[in-house]
């Protein structure tokens, strides 16, 4: 009777655990999560008319708006693939993305081949997201192994991916300009002590009105 009780109780025993395995049980005991923010990048290009003096009339306009469908903003890259290697060009393309905070790339993103009499305007976007989130596959509560949840980490960094302001930093950090921001801050106490007092030399004349 005994051994009968016993073989119950591991066939029972057995039939959970079958049970538990087929609901998902977390495996990742650490305090690390496994779902990690990921950075897509994406390129859109438009082929402007150009030619050794510049843009062609109309085409700063039509730049111009279709910066403003693409949602220009901090931390899309510009860059310019322009056969002719133009000055002007390039002064005219960089003088509409000033208007949204931007410069330039120096180097040039491959686009295939430029048509003559053409330059090739790139926009490349990073887009951080975390994938697998949420994660409710652990449908179980057998944890023998008191590792942390499927869902661990989800929402810190779906809320850090979704807040960066330009997903390449979670990449690599920002490139030394060779400015810090001491000395970025510096310039407004030396731009205020360097003016000359405002009534230094100022002479105070009287005006008024008689009858009055």
């Amino acid at each position: 009777m005994r051994k009968a009780t016993l073989a119950r109780t591991a066939i029972a025993f057995g039939f959970g655990l079958s049970l538990a395995a087929c609901g998902g049980v977390p495996d990742n005991r650490s305090v690390y999560s496994v779902h990690q923010p990921v950075v897509e990048k994406s390129d859109y290009r438009i082929d402007v008319t150009s030619s050794g003096a510049g843009l062609a009339y109309g085409e700063q306009g039509r730049l111009a708006g279709w910066f403003e469908a693409m949602g220009l903003k901090y931390g899309d890259r510009i860059s310019v693939d322009d056969p002719s290697m133009s000055t002007a060009t390039r002064s005219a393309i960089a003088a509409v993305a000033e208007h949204y905070g931007l410069v330039l790339d120096e180097a040039t993103t491959p686009s295939g081949t430029v048509p003559a009499g053409t330059t090739r305007v790139t926009i490349s976007r990073a887009k951080a997201y975390v994938p697998g989130c949420p994660d409710w596959s652990a449908k179980s509560d057998f944890n023998p192994g008191n590792a942390t949840s499927t869902n661990y980490g989800c929402s810190v960094n779906s809320n850090l991916a979704a807040m960066v302001a330009n997903p390449e930093d979670l990449i690599h950090g920002q490139t030394d300009t060779g400015s810090t921001t001491v000395m970025t801050s510096n310039k407004a106490i030396d731009a205020y002590r360097a003016a000359a007092p405002t009534g230094k030399g100022n002479s105070v004349s009287a005006t008024g009105s008689k009858g009055n």
